[in-house]
């Protein structure tokens, strides 16, 4: 395989699972939130505050994986 082909293989791998295991993380984090809320309603503002917080994390884990196929593509 040429160097050329093996890059873009590698941004396809980085880009698939940079993007789809955020998105489950995003996906378990609002349905235990969501569960959570509804069992104890007057923890709302703490489960919320917490529940930003992972989403912002896995958010930037998928960044982190747009970052590292953008550097393979142009390096």
């Amino acid at each position: 395989m040429s160097p050329e082909i093996m890059k873009i293989v590698a941004i396809a791998f980085i880009m698939g699972f940079g993007t789809i295991a955020p998105a489950i993380a995003i996906c378990i984090i609002g349905s235990r939130s969501a569960e959570a809320i509804g069992r104890n309603p007057e923890a709302a503002s703490k489960i919320q505050t917490a529940m930003i917080l992972a989403l912002a994390f896995a958010e930037a884990i998928a960044i982190y994986g747009l970052v590292v196929s953008l550097i393979i593509k142009f390096v």
